[in-house]
């Protein structure tokens, strides 16, 4: 007898003994464990409480094989040591997390048709329920153009490209906010330090500063090109040094906040003084950016909300209904220290 005891302690939990404590049936068990909106909360409470006080984990394997479903779904992304990649697929993984769903990643270092579709077909070989793929460069996209696969896809990415998803920040407005702030506090001109080739984020936000100076009949100053890094804005801020001092630019857009960095830093061994001969706005706010030396103007990326609708509108696809659709994000202008009215 005392062994039997031994042995039914050992023993792992299994749903049968969630039901029994809980006072329901195993059917409402399971409708818990796959969220089935027909469950009396309460119901639900008491089953809940059931699961975390036996430490019940559902035999995943066994579900998979009688719903065809793996409750995981597959997130396929490149460059993830820059901020914006890196934000958006934390998001996606805490938005499916928080709908029930795993999440299985693939990192790509080379990004064409071969490498993608090796990346597509280990996550299906993985049996995943569908794919997100984060698409920051116009690379990806078209290494994704004409794949097919057997589970629903969505491509995520910061561009108007795929503006009729919903699942997009709005960077062409973003730059536009940043570039009439500088204006509508007098600077006669905006100058832009932009980001890399190829990346869409990067294009988009030319394509605002470039809009903004237009509609408000400006000529733009010559852009200077970085590559995302602190060490590139340090040498493009150099590059500046001389029309700063000279007079002739007094506002300078940057495409993101390491940039931003290393452009602050010139200036300030230049002794060129931010905001009284430079304004400065940058584009991402990193958890850093508000103790930068001043603090930084910039603009703020809901990357939760990104996550929020690339989840819904997967789920949505796997289910077979209609995605949700909504307006781009709106990135939110966070005006700082770095950037005041001309002085000269």
């Amino acid at each position: 007898m005392a062994a039997g005891a031994a042995r039914e302690r050992m023993r792992a939990p299994v749903m049968a003994d969630v039901a029994r404590l809980a006072g329901v049936s195993h059917q409402t068990v399971s409708r818990v464990l796959n969220a089935h909106p027909s469950v009396n909360p309460a119901t639900r409470a008491r089953v809940e409480r059931a699961i975390a006080q036996l430490g019940y984990r559902p035999n995943t394997a066994a579900r998979a094989l009688v719903t065809r479903s793996t409750r995981t779904l597959g997130v396929i992304s490149v460059d993830t040591s820059n901020y914006g990649p890196s934000s958006t697929l934390f998001a996606i993984e805490g938005a499916a997390r928080a709908a029930g769903y795993f999440v299985n990643f693939v990192s790509l270092r080379d990004i064409d048709r071969v490498h993608m579709k090796e990346a597509v077909d280990h996550l299906m070989g993985a049996g995943v329920d569908g794919l997100v793929v984060i698409a920051p460069l116009r690379s990806v996209v078209e290494a994704l153009r004409g794949l097919t696969t057997d589970v629903p896809l969505v491509e995520v990415e910061a561009s108007d490209l795929f503006a009729e998803t919903g699942i997009v920040v709005d960077q062409r407005g973003g730059a536009q906010a940043a570039t009439r702030h500088l204006l509508d506090l007098g600077h006669a001109t905006v100058g832009h330090l932009a980001g890399p080739a190829g990346w869409l984020e990067a294009e988009a936000r030319v394509r605002g500063w470039q809009s903004a100076l237009g509609d408000a009949g400006r000529e733009a100053p010559v852009m200077l090109q970085g590559d995302w890094s602190a060490r590139s804005g340090y040498a493009a801020g150099r590059a500046l040094v001389g029309p700063v001092q000279r007079g002739e630019l007094s506002a300078v857009f940057v495409a993101n906040d390491q940039m931003a960095l290393g452009l602050l830093r010139a200036m300030a061994e230049a002794g060129v003084q931010v905001p009284r001969d430079l304004s400065v706005v940058g584009f991402d706010d990193i958890p850093e950016s508000g103790y930068y030396q001043p603090p930084l103007t910039t603009l703020r990326q809901d990357f939760a909300e990104v996550g929020r609708r690339c989840i819904a509108v997967l789920l949505a696809r796997i289910a077979g209904a209609t995605p949700p659709t909504a307006p781009a994000i709106r990135p939110e202008l966070l005006i700082r220290a770095s950037t005041a009215p001309p002085t000269r």
